[in-house]
């Protein structure tokens, strides 16, 4: 028969090591780190507005995950919205005419940036910047928008009945 001391030590390890899988577990299903990340690249590109674009937020090319954003800063002289990406290192022939836009994921979703290869035979490689780039639509705006206008164009056609009426 084993000692209690060394059943109890037994159970201790088997606790530890169960708190530990799962503490690593949870860490790579909420893809806040990995242990071994893949080796990358930066590139950045300035837009005028990111939406709810966020650290961490994938870079995709075709739907395809391609890398993620790794910094988001402001230009203090141009006030556009420079965006760092690192791009997965097995991805080293984008073209470096490639143009990149912000894109949300269905109708409420997260926002990711979508780049668009073009047709250079020089690629991005690290440091690069990508020069063509298309803001995030961002859908309060455009409800404001639609609203501004309903309003204005309803304005115009009282007026403009106002002014049949006047003539009359």
């Amino acid at each position: 028969m084993l000692p209690q001391r060394f059943i109890e030590s037994l159970v201790g390890l088997f606790l530890i090591l169960a708190a530990v899988s799962l503490t690593v577990l949870a860490f790579q299903v909420s893809g806040l780190t990995s242990l071994f990340p893949e080796k990358s690249y930066p590139v950045t590109a300035n837009f005028d507005d990111i939406g709810g674009l966020k650290i961490r937020s994938p870079v995709k090319i075709g739907g395809v995950q391609i890398g993620e954003v790794s910094r988001i800063d402001l230009d203090p002289v141009t006030f556009k919205a420079v965006v760092t990406m690192n791009i997965y290192q097995k991805f080293n022939d984008i073209p470096d005419d490639s143009s990149a836009g912000i894109y949300t994921s269905g109708l409420l979703g997260d926002n990711y940036i979508a780049i668009s290869p073009m047709y250079n035979t020089t690629y991005l490689k690290s440091g690069s910047k990508i020069e063509m780039t298309n803001s995030a639509m961002v859908l309060e705006k455009l409800i404001g928008q639609f609203i501004y206008n309903i309003k204005n164009n309803g304005n115009n056609n009282s007026e403009e009945d106002g002014d049949t009426h006047a003539k009359k």
